[in-house]
């Protein structure tokens, strides 16, 4: 049996990879298929997550066993993980996470369950635009710019042209808020 997996990034636009991968694959062959597939190398802790129709993080399929998840998980390991123990119908869904830094991921999609086929390696059926970055440059000055503030706990850009995230302390004064031209309803929709 095959499985054909549809993967894309929220990055970057009309990006997509599609391939077929033989349901007696490891979550480890899926990984090196999909790191091949984008020019990655193979030198990074990635990692899957099980999702649910609404793409919310279920069970964690890693490289190693670190030993940092919560004792009562279980831990899988792609390794001695099969496809199959995941996949029963199309529509299942996944996250890869490529960039473990930065937690940048792909999400995969089975689109087709096809019976009767094997294949012994998988095969990229469909690539379309170029992949991200495999990992932010941390010398690039915006991001550095983002990550020492978000580290430093400032809130905004040098510039203040955007506000990042905070606890809301410093951000603004409150003679400077200008509500004139928002209108500000009491919960009351009527």
């Amino acid at each position: 049996m095959l499985y054909r997996i549809k993967f894309i990034s929220d990055e970057v636009e009309g990006f997509l990879r599609e391939l077929k991968i033989d349901s007696d694959a490891n979550f480890l062959d899926l990984c090196k298929a999909v790191l091949q597939s984008c020019g990655y190398p193979d030198d990074q802790m990635t990692e899957f997550y099980v999702c649910d129709d609404e793409w919310e993080r279920h069970e964690q399929i890693t490289r190693e066993d670190v030993g940092a998840g919560d004792l009562d998980e279980d831990i899988y390991l792609m390794e001695e993980t099969p496809l199959s123990d995941f996949i029963e119908d199309k529509g299942q869904h996944f996250e890869f996470i490529f960039d473990p830094y930065a937690e940048r991921s792909f999400f995969l999609d089975v689109k087709e369950i096809i019976p009767g086929e094997h294949l012994s390696s998988p095969e990229v059926i469909r690539a379309k635009g170029d992949a991200p970055q495999q990992l932010l440059d941390f010398e690039d000055p915006f991001v550095e710019k983002i990550t020492k503030s978000v580290a430093g706990g400032a809130t905004a850009t040098d510039d203040d042209d955007f506000l990042l995230y905070g606890d809301g302390e410093d951000l603004y004064n409150d003679d400077e808020l200008d509500l004139e031209g928002y209108e500000i309803s009491d919960g009351d929709p009527y």
